[in-house]
């Protein structure tokens, strides 16, 4: 079995869509853990705010499996792919860390680099996993925000029972 943080993210009748994400990998994953749930102003376009939050599990699926599925799944969410990368956007699903892979067999880069640009990331995955190495600069993720500049992205926990 490979530990699998993801992040989840929502900006389309996000409280809904967050809650059929989190059910539709339940399923699919089994027993998961789930961070607090956070709202954060949208980044890089103006767009209604995002509601995330980090959850991980361990799977026997192969990366490109679990890839798979995931995209499946924000497409049957009604992702549009065509759309700027900065969006609206129902669902979207990023892998953050799968077991030690870099993610070089399916087109990834793992640990994923947001890990260290974006609060609504950071934060979440230092409350999941605070002890967890970072393996690039061998710091734990709560380390990673403790130094984080948080005045640069605006971030609160919100009340969503999941």
């Amino acid at each position: 079995m490979t530990l699998l943080v993801l992040s989840l993210g929502s900006n389309v009748e996000p409280k809904v869509n967050i809650k059929l994400a989190v059910e539709s990998l339940r399923k699919k994953f089994g027993e998961l853990l789930l961070s607090s749930v956070y709202e954060s102003e949208a980044v890089g376009f103006e767009g209604n705010n995002f509601l995330n939050l980090v959850t991980s599990g361990e799977s026997d699926a192969s990366l490109e499996e679990v890839q798979n599925y995931l995209k499946m799944l924000e497409d049957d969410m009604g992702r549009v792919r065509d759309k700027p990368k900065f969006s609206d956007r129902p669902i979207d699903i990023d892998i953050l860390l799968f077991g030690d892979s870099t993610g070089e067999e399916c087109g990834l880069s793992l640990p994923r680099a947001e890990i260290l640009s974006s609060a609504f990331v950071l934060r979440p995955l230092a409350e999941l996993h605070p002890k967890l190495k970072y393996s690039p600069l061998n710091l734990c993720f709560d380390e990673l925000w403790d130094v984080f500049d948080k005045t640069q992205q605006k971030l609160w926990p919100i009340d969503l029972s999941l």
